[in-house]
């Protein structure tokens, strides 16, 4: 097969899905949660700042397991846990 068909076929394929191109333009968490999720079964935690894509910053957690949470930024724990994130990591800014 053609490789320049090949990756039309690809592109055009990932378009089909809904694929964005251009990132998302909208907000990633519909639903937060202020439940404490102890900090040891967390992974990973993603901050997204506001912007034209989403009009509220969003912190995005991911457990060990895999499983993809959206917590409330505005929750007390959730500061905390925020503050010694950026106070243990200063190169991340």
């Amino acid at each position: 097969m053609n490789p320049h068909l090949y990756l039309l076929l690809l592109a055009a394929a990932a378009l089909c899905q809904g694929a964005p191109l251009a990132g998302e333009l909208r907000c990633r968490c519909v639903r937060t949660v202020s439940e404490v999720i102890p900090p040891r079964l967390l992974a990973r935690l993603e901050f997204v700042a506001e912007g034209p894509h989403c009009a509220v910053p969003e912190v995005i957690a991911t457990t060990k397991l895999g499983q993809m949470v959206c917590l409330n930024p505005a929750a007390h724990w959730v500061k905390l846990l925020v503050t010694r994130i950026l106070r243990s990591s200063p190169n991340m800014l």
